[in-house]
């Protein structure tokens, strides 16, 4: 199965709400513990400093399947332009297919054409599918956060890896 992305329209934002929420729900890649609403994302995609993606599969174009959103680096403070932070969402059933590689691939070719000389996110250290999709594309761990985050009585580890471009 291919995939391909396109730029997000107020019209995902139903799917990329769905996909989100199924994050929040599963506690492995977000701190939300509260589901979120397609309004509450209408601003974020409206406001976007970067690109946000959306992704289908070749044989279904109007299906979302995952989204990606190149985000500003810690608050998005004009010294730390030259970074953008990535996140990475895929619907549930797109696990594991190869759309999380084909996403994070064209990331890294496209960042340069923001200014991005690199790219940083963080993981939660129990998701060691995203550790490792991220460390095939040559991101490294640049530092772990122990227990800065806690998820229905779970303390959570968090991974900081970056890729100079």
């Amino acid at each position: 199965m291919g995939y391909q992305h396109r730029p997000a329209t107020p019209a995902d934002l139903p799917a990329i709400v769905d996909i989100y929420n199924a994050a929040v729900a599963a506690r492995t890649s977000t701190c939300d513990l509260d589901p979120i609403t397609v309004e509450s994302r209408r601003a974020w995609l409206d406001q976007a400093q970067h690109p946000i993606w959306v992704a289908h599969t070749d044989d279904e174009p109007d299906t979302v399947t995952g989204y990606l959103s190149f985000e500003p680096f810690l608050n998005g403070r004009p010294g730390y332009d030259v970074t953008v932070d990535l996140a990475i969402y895929l619907h549930p059933g797109h696990h594991g297919r190869g759309q999380g590689r084909y996403l994070l691939g064209e990331a890294v070719a496209h960042a340069p054409k923001l200014g991005a000389r690199t790219i940083a996110t963080t993981i939660f250290a129990s998701n060691e599918p995203s550790l490792r999709l991220f460390r095939s594309y040559g991101f490294e761990e640049w530092g772990r956060l122990p227990a800065v985050a806690e998820l229905d009585g779970v303390a959570k580890d968090v991974v900081f890896v970056g890729k100079r471009l």
